[in-house]
């Protein structure tokens, strides 16, 4: 049986900072909420306030790690005491690279009053595959200087268009037997006299993608790295480190890190639908050189979100 997709997919951009703050942007964190399931992409310090700020209360199915450099976990331990404080008894699973079952010891340990749920370690690696209801979230290696992963959120794909005059010539009453077909059911129907089957292919189109989000933490430009670009590829939306403008680039190739314009060749490179330049150094007081600089390579739509920005991923038909 196919289940029909219908979810609501938004990314809350939650900091958008690089290494250090700034009076305007925290350090790094993104919430997709795919229905009513909430995934954390790193949780720089002060996530938690940030969430109460975009009002996505608490509900965290998952936490996926990029890297263990500190601006990227740092609000982990705090978000861990707020759950505890307000009931939470499902396990909290916090996926990353190695190291984190390390971690994960760690923020058990610092606590110091019981807690009425556990937190799980998930050491991942390149190619890693952590599936959901409706999608999964695929892990690829990056390059930062230390073990380190963006993720690839990816919906299942969606039923093909019903074909409504397709099944009414078929002799198919309008009805329930029309969203049996689309959920996949083979259904029985008596036409002349003689009972027939009809299958779902009999009046369904091809089957549709679904949705895809790519999250790439702190790297070089994903597009160069090794089994990267097939993962990537054709994402509706590329959220790709920008942590300097174009002016930076040779230091930008120094800390493994990319300017806007190498961003916006990814974006270019692997089809992306939109690009989101996050990972801001605090250097900048305005960031109009970054748009400039990956709409020079990129055609597609650019957005440089500011926290707390709410972004509607729609269906691509």
């Amino acid at each position: 049986m196919v289940r029909i997709a219908g979810e609501t997919l938004h990314v809350y951009f939650l900091g958008t900072a690089g290494a250090l703050p700034s009076p305007q942007r925290n350090p790094p964190s993104v919430l997709i909420r795919r229905g009513a399931d909430t995934l954390l992409f790193d949780c720089g310090e002060g996530t938690q306030r940030q969430m109460m700020r975009a009002r996505t209360g608490f509900t965290v199915n998952a936490i996926f790690i990029t890297h263990w450099h500190a601006d990227h976990f740092l609000g982990v331990f705090g978000l861990v005491e707020t759950l505890a404080f307000m009931g939470r008894t499902e396990p909290l699973p916090v996926y990353g690279p190695p190291w984190v079952d390390e971690f994960v010891e760690i923020v058990q340990r610092i606590g110091r009053h019981t807690r009425s749920f556990s937190v799980t370690g998930h050491a991942l690696e390149h190619g890693s595959v952590v599936p959901f209801d409706g999608y999964t979230v695929r892990a690829f290696a990056t390059f930062h200087g230390i073990p380190g992963l963006g993720y690839v959120l990816t919906e299942d794909k969606r039923p093909g268009r019903f074909n409504r005059e397709r099944a009414v010539a078929l002799g198919i009453p309008p009805g329930p037997l029309f969203g049996r077909l689309q959920r996949g059911e083979t259904i029985r129907i008596v036409r002349e006299g003689v009972e027939t089957e009809v299958q779902p292919h009999d009046v369904m189109g091809e089957a549709r993608p679904g949705r895809k989000i790519v999250y790439t933490g702190d790297t070089r430009p994903i597009q160069h790295l090794p089994g990267a670009a097939g993962m990537a590829g054709d994402a509706d939306l590329l959220i790709h480190d920008a942590t300097f403008d174009d002016q930076e680039a040779e230091r930008a190739r120094t800390v493994l890190h990319s300017t806007a314009g190498e961003a916006g060749e990814a974006a270019a490179a692997l089809g992306a639908r939109m690009l989101a330049l996050v990972h801001i150094s605090s250097r900048y007081t305005t960031t109009a050189n970054h748009i400039r600089d990956a709409k020079r390579h990129y055609e597609g739509d650019v957005i440089l979100p500011d926290d707390l920005v709410v972004l509607e991923v729609p269906f691509r038909s």
